[in-house]
């Protein structure tokens, strides 16, 4: 019993190491995306095999009145919980939105990216919106129905003052500034997401419009053709602080 519940251990250890190695090897170029994402998918698959292993020791054991280590048991079964724990909501959030990648206040008249465009040349997905499976009209209606919260955020600020505000909150939100653009009336910024260190890129366009400031936002993933909803969010996080700044 006791060899057994070592070797679930080591096994459990196994599914840590392919868990925390997928990110840093795809970041590193020993190998691409698919490769890294399967690692993950091993992982789950692996601390979900270790969890019923661990259950299966403890009704042998407790069947054959037969001692248990205990203690390794709990830490193999703490382990099993890492990998599980963290692809799982991943999946579910993977299933309860869109595959796509390009969001927008405005899918009639999505902003255009310009200084941001000499940094994608190496980014699998183009800025144009819509693609060979999607057109524009069919992006219009995914995020109807799963983005209705998200449409042109009109503000009586000028241009300046929304130029101003909207560099502040991306600022604070942990963006990279690429390019401020007052003519333009454009802010244009990158984030770095964590573990695989994708980059998605923002940009704000803020027109006026008589008497009212009109601002629309377009996030976009560089890789990937799901976004896991990370690009609404932060279209979100950006008109909660835009509309609430802080003092």
């Amino acid at each position: 019993m006791k060899t057994s519940t070592k070797v679930v251990l080591v096994f459990v250890v196994c599914q840590i190491l392919i868990l925390v190695g997928s990110p840093y090897g795809y970041r590193s170029g020993l190998f691409d995306l698919m490769t890294a994402l399967g690692g993950f998918a091993i992982a789950f698959a692996g601390g979900a095999l270790c969890l019923l292993a661990i259950i299966g020791l403890v009704i042998a054991g407790v069947v054959r009145k037969q001692a248990l280590d205990k203690g390794a048991l709990m830490v193999a079964t703490v382990l099993a919980l890492v990998p599980v724990g963290f692809v799982l909501p991943q999946l579910q959030k993977a299933n309860s939105v869109p595959p796509i990648h390009d969001i927008t206040t405005n899918p009639m008249d999505p902003p255009v990216f310009f200084e941001i465009k000499k940094r994608r040349v190496h980014a699998l997905n183009d800025l144009v919106y819509g693609d060979a499976e999607r057109s524009a009209e069919d992006m219009e209606a995914l995020q109807d129905e799963f983005y209705p919260d998200l449409g042109t955020l009109l503000t009586p600020l000028t241009v300046a003052e929304s130029l101003a505000r909207s560099e502040a909150v991306l600022r604070q939100m942990g963006l990279e500034i690429i390019n401020v653009d007052p003519a333009l009336g454009v802010v244009e910024a990158t984030e770095t997401t964590q573990w695989f260190e994708f980059k998605d890129d923002l940009i704000v366009r803020i027109r006026s419009e008589d008497d009212q400031t009109l601002i629309d936002l377009r996030s976009v993933s560089r890789v990937g053709q799901s976004d896991l909803g990370v690009n609404a969010e932060r279209i979100r996080r950006f008109v909660q602080g835009f509309e609430s700044p802080s003092s």
